[in-house]
């Protein structure tokens, strides 16, 4: 077999290797030019683009928000609390007509357009993939009827939400207040990492003073995400710090029975445990549901509480301003001794009326017919308002505004709730500087009855009385024990006290006529005295809500019901060893002995009578 040799042309293998060559460095060189192109495009051109991307398929920080505190009374009994709440919620990106979807979901539950308007305008901020709830609170019979439908609303479900909750209503609504959503000028002074997330504030009461402690400590958590928002992975998170429960000194047992015994009368009771400060009873009526706040109040329901003439959404224990009447005439008294204005024993004759030297006009007395002649107890027990016309003109309107200054009067007593107003004091000073008026005797004569220009706040009142039965170791009232951790318990709080160093046997002679009121016989509020066996020591007050000419008579079944007398009533118990101070103002109450005695009589007796110290 013959074998074929192929003659090699190295000439030709070289020029072929060597275009092969070229071609390669010039598919290298166009590929790498290629690159440069790309490269510069990417970090000159394009960077501000692509960084933008990539930073939105970053890491994002997602606010973790904490659990609210609880709020508790003193005996342990829940006052505010986070419960689990159903909310209808729409995914938009998931729907795609969401106005048919809403128009159906509107006529199957039933929405108003004031939620569908609420809605509208939350999802219009959120973006299209977040979850937003359309109706919260649901009902067993909204549920049912939504889970029946549910596979023809695609995009639409119900979510499970920790909502705020007041398991006693208007009882304590005053006191405790309520949470709502935060509204832009509360985002503006809010701390703005502690709140993102957060869609709830506290507005008024406790829930407001004390919102840096119950509201907690916000975590986070690191996502990654895509350039659409969405997220991947959790790259890591730091939990929240659930918010401190608070333990108030209230007695929501005695607060209900404090708020009931007012009926249908608009007013105010405050009761101080006298050795500690701690407050008892904060009760205003008439109060209000806040829990309708907390999920977001229709317009209608508001204007309703808004416009009501009951005015329901106004705390009167702290803003209410009202003159004290008779209630202050123990510590007009007071100054009477302590300045040596008067003696004990000392009398005044009671005509009836009493008259300022050289003038015609007569400053009337309660009683007809007078007192007669009348000493210090007699005044107090008897309510003479002679006797303190007198006494108002001996001491001088100097001196009884200083004096009634040392009691708290004309000042906010300090307890820790926001918005107390002050009250007022008046002097020779505030009428120059506020009306550009001299003083004159005949105001100085109707403050000494605790009428005029005066006006005081049930709480500052309260705290009053409880300075008084103390002995003038100065009481400064307050709501809440220590903050503590979710799994710890109240311990109170430490309330220092300052003396105001009055005269033993003044003091003693006070509480002794203000005993007389309840057990003596001829006391303005002995029906509230009996069937104990301890003593109360207390004092009516009536204050005029409008002046009548000088020679009319007051009739209170002639006048319309808001121009009837306020009925206002002090007292602390047992008297030789105040544990408890109760202050009641009842608007357009009438008798303070008749009507407002009862109240803190019932008040006393429960806290007496379950008070283990007893």
């Amino acid at each position: 077999m013959s074998r074929i040799y192929t003659i090699k042309n190295k000439l030709v293998e070289s020029r072929l290797f060597l275009n092969r060559i070229i071609a390669a460095f010039i598919v290298i060189s166009l590929l790498t030019s290629g690159l440069i192109v790309r490269l510069v495009y990417l970090q000159i051109v394009g960077h501000e683009h692509y960084a933008s991307l990539a930073k939105d398929n970053s890491i994002k920080i997602e606010p973790l928000v904490p659990t609210r505190g609880i709020i508790y009374d003193r005996n342990g009994k829940v006052l505010a609390d986070n419960t689990q709440s159903f909310s209808l919620e729409l995914i938009p990106e998931q729907i795609k007509n969401i106005d048919d979807t809403l128009l159906r979901l509107q006529k199957l539950l039933d929405i108003s357009d004031e939620k569908i308007d609420q809605f509208q305008k939350q999802r219009k901020r959120q973006k299209r993939f977040v979850s937003t709830p359309l109706l919260m609170s649901m009902s067993d019979q909204e549920i049912a009827k939504f889970a029946v439908v549910r596979p023809y609303f695609p995009g639409v479900d119900i979510q499970a939400r920790l909502v705020r909750h007041y398991p006693y209503t208007d009882l304590a609504s005053h006191v405790v207040g309520y949470v709502g959503r935060i509204n832009e000028a509360e985002m503006k002074s809010l701390p703005i990492a502690e709140y993102r997330g957060s869609s709830h504030v506290g507005k008024i009461g406790i829930e407001n003073s004390y919102e840096s402690e119950l509201h907690g400590k916000t975590g986070y958590a690191e996502i990654e995400t895509n350039v659409q928002g969405r997220a991947i992975n959790t790259v890591n998170s730091v939990l929240p710090v659930a918010g401190k429960n608070l333990y108030l000194t209230l007695d929501i047992d005695l607060q209900k029975t404090a708020y009931d015994a007012l009926d249908t009368f608009n007013g105010a009771v405050v009761a101080i445990d006298i050795k500690s400060g701690g407050v008892l009873v904060f009760a205003s009526r008439p109060g209000f549901d806040p829990n309708p706040f907390v999920i977001g109040i229709s317009n209608d329901a508001y204007q309703a509480l808004q416009s009501s003439d009951n005015q329901p959404l106004f705390n009167r224990a702290l803003r209410g301003l009202y003159p004290p009447g008779s209630t202050l005439k123990p510590f007009i008294a007071l100054a009477g001794l302590e300045y040596n204005a008067i003696s004990v024993d000392h009398k005044t004759f009671c005509p009836g009326y009493y008259q300022l030297p050289n003038v015609s006009h007569h400053y009337r007395d309660w009683k007809r017919g007078g007192h007669g002649s009348v000493n210090m107890t007699d005044a107090i027990t008897q309510s003479c308002d002679v006797y303190f016309y007198s006494l108002a003109l001996t001491l001088g309107i100097d001196r009884m505004h200083d004096f009634l200054q040392y009691f708290g009067f004309g000042e906010k007593s300090g307890i820790d709730l926001t918005g107390e107003k002050q009250g007022l004091l008046p002097s020779r000073e505030w009428k120059r500087n506020r009306r550009n008026q001299a003083w004159y005797p005949g105001e100085t004569l109707i403050t000494g009855i605790g009428q005029g220009f005066l006006q005081i706040t049930p709480i500052q009142l309260a705290r009053a009385t409880a300075t008084l039965a103390n002995k003038g170791e100065v009481v400064t009232p307050f709501l809440v024990k220590k903050p503590v951790d979710p799994d710890a318990t109240g311990s109170d709080t430490e309330n220092p006290q300052e003396n105001l160093e009055l005269k033993p046997e003044n003091i003693d002679s006070i509480i002794s006529s203000m005993v007389n009121v309840i057990h003596g016989a001829r006391g303005t509020a002995k029906s509230i005295g009996k069937d104990i066996n301890y003593q109360i020591a207390g004092k009516t007050g009536t204050a005029q809500v409008f002046s009548i000419k000088q020679d009319a008579k007051y009739n209170e079944n002639d006048i319309d019901f808001k121009l009837r007398d306020h009925a206002l009533f002090i007292s602390f118990a047992p008297a030789d060893d105040p544990k408890i101070a109760v202050a009641v103002v009842m608007e357009n109450g009438g008798h303070g002995g008749s009507v407002a005695a009862p109240i803190a009589g019932k008040v006393i007796k429960q806290f007496l009578g379950s008070n283990n110290e007893n």
